[in-house]
């Protein structure tokens, strides 16, 4: 409750969780506010916003924009928590076997991030998505697999602070299992700074999605805000509400992500918190 009524004074934090609220709410009322699909032609191509109950206009077929902007924040949303949270997965498993063990997996398990890190993750991104079919779960598994690198190393930076501390060798005086102690017990110590850069790495995923989708490699039965802006970029002067409303969407989304995560940051630092109460 504390850490709830302190977030709650962070200013920038609750401007970002509104946003993201906002964001989600849009994304969940989508099917019921545009029962017609994104797809589907419902007016005369190049509509201007506001005209023929277009709100946000139509595009070179006539199609939707608010309903492809409502639609694509749930193809964002989706991609960039479940990137995060598979990105999550591999660094933390990653981080804490090199922490904890030490040694020889600690010197390969860090060689392999830091090989991973020397390839720009958007190229490495655009290498497995051409490789594969180019769809929703090959889209999730890239983003998470070029995504982990930075949560492998803090974890790890938080498994060496933790592990020779008292508690924890205190269950290795009782004789507790390696498993236990790292899940039971260090793991819990280090979550916080993990779920601050996993929420910061959701903002990554949505624009590396949307790069993605803008080069023609999102998955091609979705619409996703990158796709709309790739498809409204021949015609921005004729039709420039085709690319500045999905552009809009994206950097709303990803500023309130970064709000929220800044102001969790903060929240969950202790000197932070005693500084602000």
């Amino acid at each position: 409750m504390d850490t709830v009524r302190a977030f709650l004074r962070h200013p920038s934090g609750m401007i970002g969780l509104v946003l993201l609220l906002v964001v989600v709410v849009v994304a969940i009322i989508a099917p019921i506010a545009f029962p017609v699909s994104p797809w589907e032609m419902v007016g005369a191509p190049f509509t201007p916003p506001g005209e023929d109950g277009l709100w946000l206009g139509g595009d070179t077929l006539g199609r939707d924009v608010a309903a492809g902007v409502a639609y694509g924040a749930r193809v964002s949303l989706l991609i960039g928590i479940a990137s995060a949270l598979a990105a999550m997965a591999i660094g933390v498993v990653i981080g804490a076997m090199s922490g904890y063990f030490g040694g020889k997996i600690d010197l390969v398990l860090m060689r392999m991030t830091e090989l991973f890190q020397t390839i720009p993750a958007f190229v490495l991104a655009i290498l497995l998505v051409a490789t594969f079919n180019p769809s929703l779960l090959t889209i999730i598994l890239t983003i998470g697999a070029v995504s982990w690198p930075p949560l492998a190393r803090l974890t790890r930076a938080e498994f060496l602070r933790l592990r020779h501390r008292e508690f924890v060798e205190a269950a290795l005086c009782q004789g507790e299992r390696t498993w236990r102690i790292v899940l039971g017990h260090i793991l819990p110590n280090a979550i916080s700074p993990i779920l601050v850069v996993t929420s910061l790495t959701v903002a990554t995923a949505i624009l590396l999605e949307s790069a993605l989708s803008f080069m023609g490699l999102g998955d091609p039965n979705l619409m996703s805000w990158g796709f709309m802006i790739g498809a409204g970029r021949t015609v921005i002067r004729n039709a420039w509400w085709m690319s500045v409303f999905p552009g809009l969407a994206i950097l709303v989304t990803v500023l309130a992500i970064n709000l929220f995560g800044e102001g969790l940051s903060d929240v969950l630092n202790p000197r932070v918190s005693r500084r602000r109460s």
